[in-house]
């Protein structure tokens, strides 16, 4: 009996191991949302950096995003240009990767910035005179010509939004025309601000690819000289994960977005679907909010089509949902996999917080790194159990759950050690 209830007492503590990295991530984001939004002094200096330092976090996301890039040209160039001359290849590598950019923005730019005005205008257009029809419709059926109330409702609406225009220019827009000169000056002074970022941010970019080693191995010499070299070990490596786990995430997110976006468009012109550029624009670039990107792309893209064509919506409603499910169990999982191993009730709580507090931004990288957060947290945990010789719970934690890479660490450390 004695041996039964000793059996039966450790079979709650394999929850503890995933419990215990979940909340642990949780409490690290909390804190974090605290410290932002509690303190006003934290919050408004934080936001002071951020200002100043606009032109370099251009510049980094540029960098980071080109990376790739640059290190697929320098291993080409490699090929044909001798080692000694590395100096040549990281110049070559570094300025074709930056022309690749511009000219991949240029060539984005040429092509939907028209189309989405045509899209936009023709929208603009079709609406008021599908309106217009419809009052016209509206007079000539026998319900609405035997309802006086229903022919003089929609007559005043008719009326009312085809004064509206002119009422508003007459009374609140001249009248209004120095505060809208004002805040065009305003639009135009943070439109020159953000390109002056942007430049700067172009040129920060190109120093970071061109010293990208060489800041790599500074901070490993500013690691190990501050830490002991079994904790630097440990800091590279998770270094390491959250490079995989962002350069993974976005790059992945932004390829298969793109996918989505032109099958999305060859789709709206197979089928004919209004303002079919404008529509697949909305669909690729809200694809890459994990999670909700869809639902927050299909709702205006579907409401766009119904002003034009309302039968059509309805075809359309029907083709996002079976696109979305393409790119859920066909392009999603072949282009990212399981890059952040986190389960879907993680993703979710990543989402709603970091999107609170980043917005659109906060909802793309929101995932990724609170996948590191997670990841550190259960490393944390890793290491108490092992340090308390309760390695066990990790792989009765791995037969119920299923996580090869805790059961492979656990194997790992419950391994003798080779002594001396």
């Amino acid at each position: 009996m004695e041996f039964a209830m000793i059996d039966k007492k450790p079979h709650i503590k394999p929850y503890l191991y995933g419990m215990l990295a979940g909340f642990g991530a949780i409490s690290l984001s909390i804190i974090f949302f605290f410290l932002i939004y509690r303190f006003d002094g934290f919050g408004d200096a934080i936001s002071t950096l951020t200002g100043i330092l606009m032109p370099f976090i251009y510049g980094a996301v540029i960098a980071y995003l080109l990376k790739p890039v640059c290190n697929t040209i320098e291993a080409f160039l490699r090929r044909f240009i001798p080692e000694k001359m590395k100096g040549l290849i990281n110049a070559l590598s570094v300025t074709f990767t930056i022309l690749f950019g511009l000219l991949l923005v240029y060539a984005l730019f040429m092509m939907i910035v028209p189309q989405l005005i045509t899209s936009v205008t023709t929208l603009y257009y079709t609406a008021q005179r599908n309106f217009a029809k419809f009052v016209q419709w509206a007079n000539h059926v026998e319900f609405f010509e035997q309802n006086t109330q229903i022919m003089d409702l929609l007559n005043s609406a008719y009326d009312t939004v085809s004064t509206s225009i002119d009422t508003l220019v007459k009374t609140k827009l001249l009248p209004s025309m120095q505060n809208i000169l004002s805040g065009a000056a305003l639009g135009v002074l943070n439109v020159v601000v953000v390109l002056k970022n942007l430049v700067i941010g172009i040129i920060v970019a190109v120093y970071m690819l061109a010293s990208r080693k060489r800041f790599v191995q500074q901070g490993k010499m500013v690691l190990y000289s501050v830490v002991k070299p079994r904790w630097a070990s440990l800091i590279t490596e998770e270094v390491k994960y959250a490079d995989r786990m962002f350069g993974g995430f976005i790059n992945g997110k932004i390829l298969d977005s793109a996918i989505i976006g032109l099958l999305c468009y060859i789709g709206c012109l197979i089928f004919k679907f209004p303002s079919a550029l404008l529509v697949s624009v909305i669909i690729g670039v809200t694809n890459v909010i994990p999670f909700f990107g869809p639902f927050i792309g299909a709702i205006p893209a579907t409401l766009l089509i119904l002003i034009q064509n309302p039968i059509k919506a309805l075809w359309f409603v029907l083709f996002v949902l079976v696109l979305q499910q393409v790119d859920g169990n066909i392009i999603g999982p072949k282009i990212l996999g399981n890059t952040t191993g986190l389960s879907s009730f993680w993703v979710l709580f990543a989402i709603l917080l970091f999107g609170g507090l980043w917005g659109f931004a906060g909802m793309i990288v929101g995932v990724p790194l609170f996948a590191v957060i997670y990841d550190v947290i259960k490393k944390l945990v890793f290491h108490g159990l092992e340090h308390n010789q309760e390695l066990e719970l990790v792989t009765a934690y791995h037969d119920q759950f299923g996580d090869p890479e805790d059961n492979a660490s656990a194997q790992e450390a419950a391994a003798p050690q080779p002594k001396g």
